[in-house]
């Protein structure tokens, strides 16, 4: 693995993290907080994404690049585990249960879709 590639990844994870940030504001600024929207909405089209770039059949570097700098730091599983928890800590666990249904039925969903889109290109 060449120096540019760790550099890539680098410059590439620092833009997927400012992309969640700014999603995850817009949606919860839209929508309001009592559910962790911003971080659903990050985390399915981060598998879409990710899904996409996987039906592509990039070179490995490439992939290395955009799945794991990009996607990987735009992506978050910590955020959404601790998002559930507090939801649960609140008592809400209607809504803890449907964070997890939702996002792992649709997350599988939007990286299927992307999948089936990257490979009919």
């Amino acid at each position: 693995m060449t120096v540019a590639v760790w550099v890539g990844v680098a410059i590439l994870g620092g833009a997927g993290a400012v992309a969640r940030f700014l999603v995850d504001r817009s949606v919860s600024r839209c929508i309001g907080r009592p559910f962790p929207f911003g971080t659903l909405v990050v985390n399915l089209s981060g598998a879409l994404l990710l899904g996409f770039l996987a039906g592509l059949a990039l070179s490995p570097h490439l992939a290395l690049l955009a799945g794991v700098g990009f996607t990987g730091s735009y992506t978050t599983f910590s955020t959404w585990m601790l998002e559930t928890q507090r939801l649960g800590e609140e008592r809400q666990v209607v809504s803890a249960v449907a964070n997890i249904v939702v996002s792992v039925v649709l997350g599988v969903a939007a990286a299927w879709l992307g999948q089936s889109m990257g490979a009919s290109l």
